[in-house]
C-alpha cells in the first residue's frame, strides 16, 4: 500500500473530513495518531480505524493550546518514532451574522482555533520533519479562504490566513525535503455543515446570498479523504505550496 508503515498525524479525526481520512490513510497502511477535543467522537475514530484493520492511537487535545500541540507530537514521536504526513485539519465555522454584530469573543474563537491552531501544530510538527529531512503536511483551508461567503467574514479571515500560512511555510521549507499544501473544500456533508441549518432555523437570520452548490449536493467526507491521501503520498511529490480547491465547481 502507498503509505505502508508512515506515520500520519490528524486533527479534527473525531467528525467530517478528518475521521474519514483518518480511515483513509489508516486503509493504505499508515500508522495513525488521532488528535481531537472531543474524547468520545476521537476514539470512535480509532475504533473505526481498528475494526478494518488498522493501527493507531487517540490524544485529546485543544488545538489552541500549544501545551496540547506539543503533547499531541511528542506522544506521536514517543509511539512511533517519527512523523510522516500531518493533516492539520481541525477547524470551527463562525455563527452568521451582520459584521458589525459579531461579537469580539466569536472572532477570538475563530481565529484560535482556525489560525493559531494551524500554526501551532506547524510550528511543533516542523521540527520534528526538519530534523528527519521529510514529510508531507496538510493545512485544510476552505473555499472561503480564496473566496468571501457572506456573513462569515471572520472564518472568511481566518481560511485566508491559513493559506497565508500555508504558502508561507511552504516557500521556508521547499528545499528541506517537505511538502507543505493547503485543501481547500467547499460544501461537504458534516456536523459542522449541518450546524448552519440548525443556526438558520433556531437563530431566525439568514444571510442575502448563500453557497451556490453548482454540482447539486454536497460533497461526501470520504471525496475530500481522496484527496488528502493524494497529498500525503509521494504521487504529489512534486506539489508544494499548492492550494487545493476541492468544491464541485462552488467558486466558479
Amino acid at each position: 500500500m502507498e503509505l505502508t508503515n508512515k506515520v500520519a498525524v490528524i486533527t479534527g479525526a473525531g467528525s467530517g473530513i478528518g475521521r474519514a481520512s483518518s480511515i483513509k490513510l489508516a486503509s493504505m497502511g499508515a500508522k495513525v495518531v488521532l488528535v481531537d477535543f472531543n474524547k468520545e467522537t476521537g476514539e470512535e475514530t480509532l475504533k473505526l480505524v481498528i475494526e478494518q484493520g488498522g493501527e493507531g492511537i487517540f490524544i485529546q487535545a485543544d488545538v489552541s493550546k500549544s501545551e496540547d500541540v506539543q503533547n499531541y507530537v511528542n506522544k506521536a514521536v514517543e509511539a512511533y518514532g517519527r512523523i510522516d504526513v500531518f493533516f492539520n485539519n481541525a477547524g470551527i465555522i463562525q455563527k452568521f451574522a451582520p459584521f458589525t454584530s459579531i461579537e469580539e469573543s466569536e472572532f477570538d474563537r475563530i481565529m484560535s482555533v482556525n489560525v493559531k491552531g494551524i500554526f501551532l501544530g506547524l510550528k511543533y510538527v516542523l521540527k520534528v520533519m526538519d530534523e528527519q529531512g521529510f514529510g508531507s503536511v496538510i493545512n485544510t483551508a476552505s473555499t472561503a479562504g480564496i473566496r468571501a461567503e457572506h456573513s462569515v467574514a471572520v472564518y472568511s479571515a481566518s481560511k485566508h490566513a491559513v493559506i497565508g500560512l500555508t504558502k508561507g511555510v511552504a516557500l521556508e521549507y521547499a528545499k528541506k525535503g517537505i511538502r507543505i499544501n493547503a485543501l481547500c473544500p467547499g460544501g461537504v456533508q458534516t456536523a459542522l455543515t449541518a450546524s448552519v441549518t440548525e443556526q438558520f432555523e433556531k437563530g431566525g437570520y439568514i444571510p442575502e446570498e448563500l453557497p451556490n452548490m453548482r454540482i447539486g449536493r454536497y460533497a461526501a467526507p470520504e471525496e475530500l479523504a481522496e484527496m488528502v491521501a493524494y497529498l500525503a503520498s509521494e504521487k504529489a511529490s512534486y506539489m508544494n505550496g499548492s492550494i487545493v480547491v476541492v468544491d464541485g465547481g462552488l467558486t466558479l
